[in-house]
């Protein structure tokens, strides 16, 4: 394998938590057309090849751009599949191959790499993990989604220690540290954000807000539960391509006030400059 040095290392984003349906693979594709629009190279890893929902989101942009003619910002892709032998170790050793192989390949090309992990704890979602300078963690706004983070107090709604995924990412955060002193930036995204103050919604940001000073995490407010997303999603699109591909949709208040939230996010990622690509002088 190939070595890949500092100043070539991609900076690698990780969508991930234990739980479906968040709004995972789609916050994933917003920050993969974002990046491509702000001029990054994006690589991006699907390694939930059940659901495989980022894959297939990925193949309709494909099929958009052939079927309609029109040129859109695409990411290189890299399948990597789970693989699943009678022998645990054979099956985590061809997964590390597969996962090691995927990386280099990209690392080599893209200024920032974007994995969509598994909504379970799998060996391949550990290495992805491992691998994160930013880990996204999108949550829904209640204390179902939250259980995932820590156990709360039913009465007093506090902290009573982290859950699984919390020390997951802790073992993450070490295993990084270890291979090359970095550091995992940790956002916590409160996704489908209703419009009213409820008050479920602010003891939720209340005991986020406990919880992130005391393992280390960073929140956003993240995407709103909006039709326009489910629609997009078909054909490959995101809110950033409805002007170019001519789908029809007038981007009223509601689809403005979306792109602000993607946009938000975008910002929160401490990413680096993209890579200066020298043009040769003409001969």
């Amino acid at each position: 394998m190939s070595t890949v040095t500092l100043e070539q290392r991609a900076h690698v984003i990780i969508l991930g938590n234990e739980k479906g349906g968040s709004g995972k693979s789609t916050a994933a594709m917003h920050v993969i057309v974002g990046l491509l629009r702000d001029g990054y190279s994006v690589g991006a890893i699907d390694l939930d090849a059940r659901q495989a929902t980022l894959s297939n989101y990925l193949a309709a942009r494909q099929a958009f751009t052939k079927l309609h003619g029109v040129s859109l910002p695409q990411p290189k892709v890299v399948a990597v599949h789970r693989v699943d032998r009678d022998s645990r170790a054979d099956s985590e050793a061809e997964e590390l191959a597969a996962f090691n192989a995927a990386m280099t390949e990209l690392q080599r090309d893209c200024d920032i790499i974007v994995i969509d992990c598994p909504g379970a704890d799998t060996y391949l979602s550990r290495l992805g993990h491992a691998q994160a300078d930013t880990l996204i963690t999108p949550i829904n706004d209640s204390f179902v989604d939250f259980a995932m983070l820590a156990k709360v107090d039913p009465e007093k709604l506090d902290v009573i220690n982290p859950s699984v995924y919390s020390e997951m990412v802790w073992e993450a955060r070490k295993k990084r540290f270890a291979r090359d002193r970095g550091r995992i930036d940790w956002i916590v995204m409160r996704n489908r954000l209703g419009a009213s103050e409820a008050r479920n919604k602010r003891d939720v940001g209340t005991t986020l807000e406990s919880l992130a000073k005391r393992i280390g995490f960073r929140t956003v407010k993240g995407f709103g539960e909006r039709v326009i997303f489910r629609e997009l999603y078909l054909q490959g699109l995101t809110l950033m391509d409805v002007r170019e591909a001519n789908v029809g949709i007038s981007l009223g208040m509601s689809h403005i006030a979306a792109r602000n939230e993607v946009r938000a996010l975008l910002t929160a990622i401490r990413k680096p400059p993209p890579r200066l690509t020298l043009t040769p002088p003409a001969a």
